[in-house]
This record gives structure tokens, C-alpha cells and sequence, in this order.
């Protein structure tokens, strides 16, 4: 039997520990307490004018929690990944029961992009991110952080900060930072599901206001 179970993974985020493996065909799962922490600040998303004008073309459509498991798995398909079958179908549990979301970028019928992560209060955990097409991961995340916005999230976790996340206006903060921004969040109620799909434009005009 797991010793992994949805109820724990929920009782870890909310502590402020995600699990990995160490690779795909691994079937052990170990906690990560990073001493600095990756956030993506809700109101501090830098949209690039070459992506603006991507997002403005259209030619994709949004979509949130049509297909979770396929966004898992595109993930995953990767050389190095730290998703094993484990991991994958305990986020699949956490989505059916509503505490895991991902928003899907489609273009010519193909799954082209998507993000996904998990939820608890106003705090969203993202896990990861895939594209399959020029800025397609970039497109799910710009939906992603208005959708967030839009339903009363207060923190994104990235984890880590990479450099593909720095140059979307993600930050490094310490762990002690972290875990109030955490707390804070925990503390009030947000719904993942509850805002409509906006347009390309729509959002945009959002951020523009924002910023």
C-alpha cells in the first residue's frame, strides 16, 4: 500500500514541503523544503510585446481542468523528470477531488501548452509547466496568474526560480518569508473554478491596469 496519500500531500503543502523523485522510474518520493523559495507575485507577471502580440493573434484556445491527467503527463515527458507514476496518480486523486487544476492551451486540436497545480485556501502551489509550441507554457501562464488574480489568490508558489520564471517577473524569497506569505493565504478562501475564461484581450487589459 502508499504511503503517499492526497490527505498527506495536502497536510505537506499547507506546512510548506512538496514531494519529488529523483527520476521518472523511481518509486521513491522525498520532501523539499527549499531554504530560498520561488514565488510569481500575482501583480508582477512581465508580459514581453512579442509575446503580447502572440497572445493577440489568437490562434489557441483556453481551457481549465479539461484534461488534467493530460497535462500531467505531458509534464513528465521529459529526460529528466521528478514525476513517477506515484506522484502522478496522487495529483490525478488531488484534482478529482478538486484541490488540483490546470489550465490547457490547445492550437490545430493538439494539447500544445499547459500549467498545473494544486490548491488550498488562496495559495496556489504550481507544480510544472510544458509546451509543445512557441510560448505555449507562457500563454498557460498568463491565463493562469488572471485566473488567479480574478478568484482571490493572494500566492503563487513556483518552488524554485529558474530563469524562464525570472524573465515572467518571478522572485526568490527566504523560507521564513515564505512560510508567512503561506500562512497569510491559508487564512482566507479563494475558488480556482470560479472565474470565467476572459479573451486574449480581456486579460491584457487586466494586467495593463494592474501594472
Amino acid at each position: 500500500m502508499s504511503s503517499l496519500t492526497a490527505e498527506l500531500l495536502l497536510h505537506a503543502y499547507a506546512s510548506g514541503v512538496f514531494p519529488m523523485a529523483e527520476h521518472q522510474d523511481d518509486p521513491e518520493v522525498f520532501w523539499v523544503d527549499p531554504k530560498r523559495r520561488g514565488i510569481l507575485p500575482l501583480d508582477g507577471l512581465r508580459i514581453s510585446r512579442s509575446l503580447s502580440r502572440r497572445l493577440r493573434r489568437g490562434a489557441y484556445q483556453i481551457t481549465t481542468n479539461q484534461d488534467f491527467p493530460a497535462v500531467l503527463t505531458a509534464c513528465a515527458d521529459r529526460s529528466e523528470t521528478w514525476i513517477n507514476d506515484e506522484i502522478h496518480d496522487r495529483y490525478v486523486e488531488l484534482h478529482q477531488m478538486g484541490n488540483a487544476h490546470s489550465i490547457e492551451v490547445w492550437q490545430d486540436g493538439d494539447l500544445s501548452g499547459g500549467v498545473y497545480g494544486v490548491t488550498l485556501g488562496a495559495a496556489f502551489f504550481g507544480e510544472s509547466m510544458f509546451s509543445r509550441r512557441t510560448d505555449a507554457s507562457k500563454i498557460a501562464l498568463c491565463f493562469l496568474i488572471d485566473r488567479l488574480t480574478q478568484a482571490g489568490f493572494t500566492l503563487c508558489d513556483t518552488q524554485f526560480l529558474t530563469a524562464h520564471l525570472a524573465s515572467l517577473g518571478g522572485l526568490e524569497i527566504s523560507r521564513a518569508a515564505y512560510q508567512i506569505r503561506l500562512r497569510d493565504a491559508l487564512m482566507l478562501e479563494a475558488d480556482f473554478t470560479a472565474p470565467t475564461l476572459p479573451t486574449a484581450q480581456e486579460m491584457l487589459q487586466r494586467r495593463t491596469q494592474i501594472s
